[in-house]
């Protein structure tokens, strides 16, 4: 099963396109995980178990855990062995960024898919197609590429004019043009740009989409789901991060979020 039938399968069965994002942040975390010995794995654990049943994915932002050094890199491994023994149907998704030239890239690729084991990964077309092959050749594993992002300084450089159009527009064309061969890429387009979310969608089709930047970003669902869902009333991968895993009771936020995700799918 590819990574994208193992998220459609997924939505299907919990009937969600909510990304629980496991930005765990250990100087965020509730003070009761600060006298564990592996508080990052702990809190994701709990965060787990309380948010699976309304999430479709887990999205784990690489940088809390490699901040951690040592301990936070075993403390991933471990929250993903969880993960997988407990929910395997559930897509899990590198928050990594990733994007180097072709041996470095090969690198990260094994790092990600073959040693960590995830579906997924984000990845930044900066570099150009020989940086991201390493990971496109894995037919089987989900590419997720940056394109218009969520964060406010984005435009600096997503929205400088490239041939008549603006680059995130360019980039949206070149994946779904030229990368996307074997079927496996996807694209980011942050909720809090809807007007080019709906451009994109046109661009790409029915491909599926990362959505950053609802809840804490200040995203609305409403004008997602109206730019965003494809053909098939899916195609999305709508991912909150802290309002949920630093919510007082998460998994009544994740259930909230995705309730309204239906709400206003329908």
């Amino acid at each position: 099963m590819s990574a994208l039938e193992k998220y459609e399968a997924r939505v299907d069965e919990v009937d969600s396109l909510l990304c629980v994002g496991l930005d765990s942040d250990i100087s965020r975390l509730p003070s009761q995980f600060n006298s564990v010995e592996f508080p990052q794995l702990a809190f994701n654990r709990r965060i787990i178990d309380l948010t699976a049943s309304y999430a479709s994915a887990f999205k784990f932002n690489m940088a809390f855990y490699e901040a951690a050094g040592a301990a936070g890199w075993g403390q991933l491994q471990d929250s993903l062995d969880y993960l997988r023994r407990h929910h395997p149907g559930a897509l899990i998704i590198s928050d990594a960024k990733r994007g180097d030239i072709g041996n470095s890239s090969a690198a990260y690729a094994r790092a990600i898919f073959d040693e960590l084991g995830f579906d997924a990964v984000t990845l930044n077309p900066y570099l150009g197609s020989d940086a991201l092959q390493p990971f496109l050749d894995y037919k089987d594993k989900a590419c997720i590429i940056l394109c218009r992002t969520s964060n406010a300084g984005s435009g600096e450089l997503q929205n400088l004019h490239v041939a008549g159009r603006p680059l995130w527009q360019a980039v949206a064309e070149t994946v779904v043009d030229a990368w996307n061969a074997n079927g496996n890429c996807m694209l980011v387009a942050g909720a809090t740009f809807p007007e080019e979310m709906a451009v994109i969608r046109a661009i790409a089709g029915d491909m599926t989409l990362l959505v950053p930047g609802i809840g804490a970003q200040g995203g609305d669902i409403g004008p997602v789901l109206s730019a965003g869902l494809n053909s098939r009333g899916k195609g999305l991968i709508i991912n909150a991060s802290r309002s949920v895993i630093f919510a007082e009771d998460p998994a009544a936020a994740a259930k909230f979020t995705r309730d309204e995700i239906n709400r206003r799918r329908t």
